[in-house]
């Protein structure tokens, strides 16, 4: 099936699976939306967020991924084949482990990182926003690497995103879902 017959009709998960591994694809509400490669300065930020948030995370019950990592987002408890949702976040953090499985992740992480690129831009910060709301995301990072900013999300008791947190990259950043983690942007210096 070509890439605009796609785009053209909605889809499940049971389809998603059967589409040939080396195409990058999401599903957000049955719709598809191709991926791209990212740029380096993007992949440089995802790296560094890895190692750093390992580090953080050796002996602890979390475990985190980094894309490609399938999190399938039902709605309610329907079977794997028909979720609509399945997205690829550029870090995922997740702290129960029963959501684990061959697959990947079935429900929301607890922290997700999405670094701008500019195919993506518009649905990270709009469409996946509010599909990371709707399903308890607890916090949710914007990362523009060019620009050098972020875009800190944390729900709120009412189990929305308020106003998020925004901080440059020229000093390290808290993580509110782990208070005693902070990312250190002074690598960025040398990229």
């Amino acid at each position: 099936m070509s890439t605009a017959e796609k785009l053209q009709k909605k889809y499940t998960y049971a389809d998603y699976a059967q589409w040939p591994e080396d195409e990058r694809w999401e599903l957000i509400n049955g719709e598809a939306y191709a991926m791209t490669a990212p740029q380096r300065l993007h992949q440089d930020i995802v790296s560094e967020l890895c190692r750093q948030v390992g580090n953080y995370l050796q002996g602890k019950p979390c475990k985190f991924y980094v894309s490609p990592f399938d999190v399938r987002l039902p709605r309610k408890d329907e079977a794997d084949a028909n979720v609509e949702t399945v997205v690829q976040p550029d870090l995922s953090v997740i702290c129960d482990q029963s959501k684990l499985d061959k697959q990947g992740c079935r429900g929301a992480p607890d922290w997700i990182v999405e670094a701008l690129s500019p195919f993506t831009a518009l649905k990270d910060m709009n469409t996946k926003r509010s599909l990371y709301q709707q399903h308890g995301v607890q916090e949710y990072w914007i990362i523009h690497p060019e620009d050098r900013w972020i875009l800190a999300y944390t729900l709120d008791a009412q189990g929305r995103y308020g106003q998020p947190g925004v901080f440059g990259m020229d000093e390290s950043t808290a993580v509110q879902r782990f208070p005693d983690l902070s990312i250190d942007w002074s690598f960025m210096t040398a990229v």
